[in-house]
C-alpha cells in the first residue's frame, strides 16, 4: 500500500530514532539535527518534518523506550501470568537505569538551561511507565489476584524495589555494567516479593 504525501516511511522513523539514541548519547543534548540526520541517511528536513523540535524527537525516543518496557504489561494473557509481565517490566527497567550515556542523565545535566525539556523527560519517561504499571496492577486487583488498594504508589514500591540505589549511581557515573544473569536476578527477586506482599 503506497504512502500518502507527507508520510515517513516507519523505517525512516525507526533509523532516526536509533540514530538520535547514539549521536545524543555521544554529543548530549546540544547535539545538531543535522548530525543525526546524517547519521540516519535521511536530510534535516526529514527529521524536522517528522518532529519538529529536538524536544519531540527526544519525546519519541522516550516514548519508543516505554512502550518496549511496558510491552510485556499489555500482552493479552499478562494478568494470568503476572510475574512473568512484571519480571519483564523490570529487566527493562534496569536496563535502561544504568546505561552510562541515558537521556535522563543528559536531562539531569541541562535540567536549569532546559527545564521544558526536563518536564518532557520526565512525563514521557518515568511517570508514564508508572502509570501504566498502575493500570497493570489495578486490572489485577479487580480480577481478585492481587490485593492493591493504591496503584500508583504499588507502582513507585515496585520500581523503587528494583531500581535501589541503582538509577543514583548510574546517574553519578558510578556504576559497573550488570550481566543479563544479574539483570534478571534482580528483576526475578523484586517480582517475587512485591506479589507476595500484595497477595490477596
Amino acid at each position: 500500500m503506497p504512502r500518502i504525501a507527507g508520510q515517513i516511511d516507519p523505517a525512516k522513523t525507526e533509523a532516526i530514532l536509533d540514530a538520535a539514541s547514539q549521536v545524543l548519547a555521544e554529543r548530549g543534548l546540544a547535539a545538531p539535527m543535522e548530525v543525526i540526520a546524517r547519521r540516519a541517511g535521511v536530510s534535516k528536513q526529514t527529521v524536522y518534518n517528522r518532529y519538529g523540535c529536538k524536544a519531540e524527537l527526544i519525546r519519541a525516543l522516550i516514548e519508543r523506550r516505554v512502550d518496549t518496557m511496558t510491552a510485556p504489561l499489555r500482552l493479552p494473557d499478562a494478568g494470568e501470568h503476572a510475574e512473568d509481565a512484571l519480571a519483564a517490566y523490570a529487566r527493562t527497567l534496569l536496563e535502561i537505569i544504568t546505561r552510562t550515556h541515558s537521556v535522563l542523565r543528559l536531562t539531569i545535566q541541562s535540567a536549569e538551561e532546559m527545564p521544558d525539556l526536563a518536564k518532557v523527560v520526565f512525563e514521557t519517561g518515568p511517570m508514564r511507565s508508572r502509570k501504566a504499571l498502575a493500570r497493570f496492577l489495578s486490572a489485577e486487583a479487580k480480577a481478585g489476584r492481587l490485593a492493591v488498594g493504591d496503584p500508583m504508589q504499588a507502582a513507585e514500591f515496585f520500581a523503587g524495589m528494583v531500581t535501589g540505589q541503582r538509577q543514583t549511581r548510574s546517574l553519578l557515573g558510578l556504576s559497573a555494567p550488570m550481566t543479563a544473569a544479574e539483570v534478571d536476578q534482580i528483576a526475578r527477586e523484586a517480582t517475587r516479593r512485591f506479589l507476595r506482599a500484595y497477595a490477596p
